[in-house]
């Protein structure tokens, strides 16, 4: 059997594939790609049973075949070679020659039915699906990812939370001290349901996401994202997400403005002073300004900075975990004011941008820190 493909071509799909290579796995199957044959198409897949990814191109071929290669010994020969055309051919001792103008390399293959079997989402009447565009979908992970958790004791928190309803599509995200809650109201559905996504497909799309519109596609377990000529498909996690709007208060009558840049900058400077353990930077809040400040009390360092604002109340004073902060605060680095709600020095804090997008809403919660008396 014998086919041949355009080098730069070949690199550039198996570079969209190999992410789902897993580097350690007890199963050697698995780091392998499987070759798909079929009608002149080459479909390339790799999977760590978690994620798989699937490419494919066109190749001049003599017939329909389907071989396990070992993924990262063929990708680093691809990547290696100038462009080229290669000429692949099966031999009958499990042999795949790959054979250029200037060179011959052979490596070992195995049969295709040794590879897991992938889902697939053909006569699935279960299916629901949808569109979103491709900058959409990579701005809500961006926005989001960081609040995921890392915690397995709470596997449901380790993925990010696509929930489908009238409203639109919304992404949901929490660790339990932030979270994060984003609603495009401009894609619609006919199904409300509820899907968490696990962190790695997340991951692993944020890379490969463009503007062009992406086709989601899901079932009970999984969730496939079809990208041009790329599909990304992800076992989701079966736990019940958190019940996050219970957590969202509603009693915070108090507002904060103030510049984001100029916060984050100070939030910067003051962890530099915070203790190592407890990360905490104090809020002093008053009608015109916050007052900034950190202690590290093993080093016997400290410091404190004022940042103008308003804000609708006479003071507060309150604490928060300054690593915490910065995070909040540098995804939202392209809104040049950010609000604070606030109810007490103990109630969850919600943040959320000051000029309002047409279809986008977004806010984030952080919790504080108690300080010390």
């Amino acid at each position: 059997m014998e086919f041949k493909v355009n080098s730069k071509e070949l690199e550039k799909l198996l570079s969209k594939v190999i992410p789902a290579v897993p580097t350690r796995t007890p199963m050697s199957i698995l780091e392998n790609f499987l070759f798909e044959i079929k009608d002149g198409l080459l479909n390339i897949y790799a999977t760590d049973l978690e994620i798989s990814l699937k490419s494919s191109i066109s190749v001049v071929a003599d017939e329909n075949e389907s071989f396990v290669v070992q993924a990262k010994l063929l990708y680093e020969i691809v990547r290696s070679l100038k462009e080229t055309t290669i000429h692949f051919t099966l031999t009958p001792s499990k042999k795949v020659n790959l054979v250029t103008d200037f060179g011959k390399y052979s490596l070992s293959y195995l049969d295709a039915t040794e590879f897991p079997n992938l889902q697939t989402f053909e006569d699935d009447k279960e299916m629901n699906e949808v569109t979103i565009n491709g900058n959409d979908l990579k701005n809500a992970f961006d926005k989001s990812s960081f609040a995921m958790s890392k915690e397995e004791m709470r596997p449901a928190m380790m993925g990010t939370l696509f929930e489908f309803s009238d409203n639109g599509l919304r992404f949901v995200t929490t660790d339990g001290h932030r979270l994060v809650n984003l609603l495009y109201k401009n894609v619609k559905s006919v199904f409300n349901n509820s899907y968490v996504v696990p962190e790695r497909a997340v991951s692993v799309l944020s890379r490969i996401l463009d503007e062009k519109d992406v086709r989601i596609r899901m079932n009970k377990a999984y969730m496939s994202f079809k990208l041009n000529d790329i599909e990304l498909i992800t076992r989701l996690i079966s736990q019940k997400y958190p019940d996050y709007a219970s957590v969202i208060p509603l009693e915070n009558e108090l507002t904060l403005k103030v510049n984001t840049k100029e916060l984050l900058d100070s939030i910067k400077r003051m962890m530099l002073f915070s203790t190592s353990t407890t990360k905490r930077v104090k809020f002093s809040i008053k009608e015109k300004e916050i007052e900034i400040s950190a202690e590290d009390l093993d080093l016997g360092a400290s410091g404190e900075e004022k940042v103008s604002c308003e804000f609708s109340s006479d003071s507060l004073e309150i604490g928060f975990n300054c690593a915490y902060v910065q995070d909040v605060l540098s995804h939202l680095t392209s809104e040049e004011e950010i609000i604070f709600k606030l109810h007490s020095a103990t109630k969850a804090v919600i943040i959320e941008p000051v000029q309002k997008k047409e279809n986008i809403d977004i806010i984030m919660l952080l919790m504080p820190v108690r300080l010390n008396s």
